[in-house]
């Protein structure tokens, strides 16, 4: 039997919207308030969702211990409390949720072996979210 796992994980960053490849004007049209040259932070709430067969001996997807500890370690100790743009994941990227939610996923993809990687979504606001799955189509 195939299930699904989502995990919540919260943690805090700040960034500036602004790419080096446009005017000040340009990224003041683009970006609005988010190119502020001070930056401004979120709370973020990022989900993980994994799947896999449910495994008879623990009747678990993949153990949470695990899960936890890889996002905890890889993930969160990375952004937690960071400036976005002053990490080397988006020295050429400015860091928009979409990018940080795809750095997430390919962090995630590269390491957890425990089950499969099926997505992550990251909440920004109240009235943004984003979801990468990869590439793939995420189906609602």
């Amino acid at each position: 039997m195939k299930a699904y796992l989502t995990r919540r994980y919260r943690f805090s960053a700040s960034h500036r919207l602004h790419s080096d490849g446009m005017s000040d004007t340009e990224n003041s049209i683009t970006y609005g308030k988010c190119n502020n040259p001070y930056g401004h932070g979120h709370n973020y709430t990022l989900e993980v969702t994994v799947s896999g067969h449910v495994e008879p001996e623990t009747g678990m997807v993949c153990n949470l211990v695990d899960l936890d500890g890889f996002v905890e370690r890889e993930v969160l100790e990375i952004f937690d409390h960071q400036n976005l743009n002053t990490l080397a994941q988006f020295s050429e990227l400015v860091p928009t949720t979409e990018n940080l939610s795809t750095a997430i996923y390919d962090i995630l993809q590269r390491g957890f072996s425990k089950a499969h990687l099926e997505k992550v979504r990251l909440e920004e606001t109240m009235m943004n979210s984003f979801e990468y799955a990869g590439g793939g189509e995420i189906r609602r």
